[in-house]
């Protein structure tokens, strides 16, 4: 350590040691609609009358490295159906895949796997949200603003279905 001419640590680098862990950067360089579907089935049908939406959401997460080095493209698939409430019939179905492409470096391999299908379908959600919205209002239902998704949640599902199907499937 440096010392200066009184035989002390010069101001501020008393036990500081350089940091050696890397520096976390992500960066979304694209995100797009890779596939977008709504089925107006109320007006195709051409009912009227009283209407209560029950309104299920289902969200399918995928990540896959691509061949530029530290690049990895994250889909989150939404699925929406509405139905009347006590009926089978829906009244709209919107089904979207929507893709962000990642720049990311910094995160160990072993945190790679949740960062993936958590922290970067967190990041690009806003905007699958405003579009759900946008397309069920202007498919001529009220918009529907999605609640929040709790991706953390959602990865700890995955990892305990994929943990019993193995054990099923090893028994």
């Amino acid at each position: 350590m440096a010392e200066n001419e009184n035989g002390a640590a010069p101001h501020g680098t008393e036990g500081t040691q350089p940091s050696q862990q890397p520096q976390l950067r992500m960066h979304i360089l694209t995100q797009y609609v890779r596939d977008l579907s709504f089925e107006n089935v109320l007006a195709q049908r051409g009912t009227g009358g009283e209407v209560q939406p029950d309104i299920q959401v289902a969200v399918n997460l995928d990540a896959k490295k691509r061949a530029l080095d530290h690049q990895f493209e994250v889909a989150c698939k939404i699925n929406v159906t509405s139905r009347n409430k006590g009926g089978e019939e829906p009244l709209f179905v919107l089904e979207m895949d929507y893709v962000g492409i990642f720049h990311i470096e910094g995160v160990s391999e072993d945190q790679l796997h949740p960062f993936l299908l958590i922290e970067c379908p967190r990041q690009i959600f806003p905007f699958i949200r405003r579009i759900v919205s946008d397309v069920t209002r202007d498919g001529g239902f009220p918009p529907l603003n999605l609640e929040n998704i709790d991706f953390v949640q959602l990865y700890r599902q995955e990892i305990a279905r994929r943990q019993a199907q193995s054990q099923t499937a090893s028994a």
